[in-house]
């Protein structure tokens, strides 16, 4: 795995979310997130935390959402500005990946595939 043996790893997820659930598209309006914990490239455990409605403004709620739940990095499609922001202050790497399922993108994340955003790929609508 790339830096660290131990992470805790969110995935925007459509319900009802697990490691075989489809990727969200839209981070902020995801169903709800899988939480994974993968150490020394294997999954140890999966949780699934819902994401409130989103509301105006609230792509900043899940920030609290995923820092109270101690993960460390969130794998999107897509995120706007502010949000990603936020997630770089709450001390959570933001990467970007394309795969459908989150198993898929477990996997990529472990072997080291899928890399940090990159600001230019930020969605503009934020």
């Amino acid at each position: 795995m790339n830096h660290m043996s131990k992470k805790r790893l969110a995935v925007p997820s459509v319900a009802p979310g697990g490691l075989s659930a489809v990727c969200s598209g839209h981070f902020g309006r995801c169903d709800c997130f899988t939480v994974v914990d993968v150490e020394e490239g294997k999954v140890i455990r999966s949780d699934v935390i819902q994401n409130p409605p989103h509301v105006h403004g609230g792509c900043t709620r899940p920030v609290q959402l995923l820092s109270a739940h101690q993960v460390d990095s969130l794998v999107v499609q897509g995120i706007g500005g502010g949000p990603l922001s936020g997630f770089r202050r709450a001390g959570i790497e933001v990467y970007q990946a394309s795969e459908q399922t989150v198993e898929k993108v477990v996997d990529a994340f472990c072997a080291g595939k899928i890399a940090p955003i990159d600001d230019r790929n930020v969605c503009s609508h934020h």
